[in-house]
């Protein structure tokens, strides 16, 4: 293949920053420094897949294969990076490596053992995770660590996965199978579970045991070709990774067609009146903190251009594709409705 006609994997993948680290593709110039780093007993050991003694030229063809698989979305090994006197330093590398069809994610990383102790592995891996559950089609991340690396299932277990067994695993440097941990992460695990905002729904009454009652207002943004808006929640929030109908809480002395005039102005930055708000159907759930009540209402008019104004991706989905997008709990009965609904319209 033409390598000027190979995906570019810095163009295809944007570089995640944390407080004191930046997550980047590996670099051809990265080779001799990752030389430096991996081709060390202490380091090898804990790594499944990779031999010690770790030969140069090895660094050479895994970068080159690493930013292949970026490039296409099979896999995300990325170099972890700080500053050391104001330079760019290489400290280890994370990586996932996908299971579409299983919708499953593999976690791995390490360190360089200069750089021991100081955090580095829960805050990269910790990234790593939380990204990939709020922008990739994942439901679950998995990882597992041999029993005698306490330092890395303490790692795991800090940024939020759940232990679940142990198995066997190959280790190439070691030459042998040995038992390991495993270890799990859902979307709760890492987001938490929602909870009702203080101020949300005022002054509405408690239901069931002592839950409280919030109100949601939602909207179904449709345009000619009858498609509808979804947003994928961003990362940082509960449900991270779903997608929704746009829309949010509503505040006290607002109706839900306020709040909703409000949401779509501060979400997508467009205008609706509420003449073109037409309710259509309700959503009642309840989660664990609170019980959910989300009124539905279809929009056809409204004025500009949707546009993500919270970090947020959007997605204008066909009626019939709408189960293709992994949604909250509350919003996947709304499916069908709509699907019939449009299909009788159409």
């Amino acid at each position: 293949m033409d390598e000027s006609l190979a995906p570019d994997a810095d163009a295809s993948f944007a570089p995640l920053a944390t407080e004191r680290l930046l997550l980047r593709p590996f670099r051809p110039e990265d080779a001799a420094p990752l030389h430096r780093l991996i081709n060390d007993w202490e380091v090898c050991r804990s790594l499944a897949e990779v031999p010690f003694p770790y030969p140069r030229e090895r660094a050479d063809a895994w970068i080159a294969s690493s930013r292949a698989e970026l490039a296409v979305g099979t896999a995300y090994h990325l170099a972890v990076t700080g500053k050391e006197n104001q330079q760019e330093v290489l400290l280890g590398g994370v990586g996932l490596r996908l299971d579409k069809a299983a919708r499953t994610g593999r976690l791995g990383y390490w360190v360089g053992r200069r750089f021991w102790g100081q955090g580095i592995a829960s805050e990269a891996a910790g990234k790593l995770a939380r990204w990939a559950l709020a922008n990739l089609d994942l439901e679950r991340l998995e990882a597992s660590v041999a029993t005698d690396n306490a330092a890395s299932a303490a790692v795991l277990r800090r940024i939020g996965f759940r232990l679940i067994g142990t198995g066997l695993q190959t280790f190439l440097a070691r030459g042998a199978e040995r038992t390991v941990l495993r270890f799990e992460a859902t979307r709760e695990d890492l987001f938490g579970h929602p909870h009702p905002e203080a101020g949300a729904a005022a002054g509405s009454a408690e239901v069931g045991q002592s839950l409280p009652l919030v109100l949601v207002a939602a909207c179904a943004l449709l345009d000619r070709d009858h498609r509808i808006l979804l947003a994928r929640r961003p990362e940082g929030k509960a449900f991270a990774g779903l997608w929704e109908f746009p829309g949010g809480k509503v505040q006290a002395a607002e109706t839900p067609e306020d709040a909703l005039i409000r949401e779509l102005k501060e979400e997508l930055g467009i205008e609706v009146s509420a003449a073109c708000l037409a309710p259509f159907s309700f959503a009642s759930h309840r989660y664990a903190h609170f019980h959910l009540l989300m009124p539905l209402y279809l929009c056809r008019r409204w004025n500009g251009m949707p546009k993500p104004r919270e970090g947020q991706a959007l997605a204008w989905v066909r009626p019939e594709r709408l189960a293709d997008y992994p949604m909250p709990p509350a919003d996947r009965p709304l499916i069908p409705l709509l699907r019939d609904f449009l299909g009788e319209s159409g």
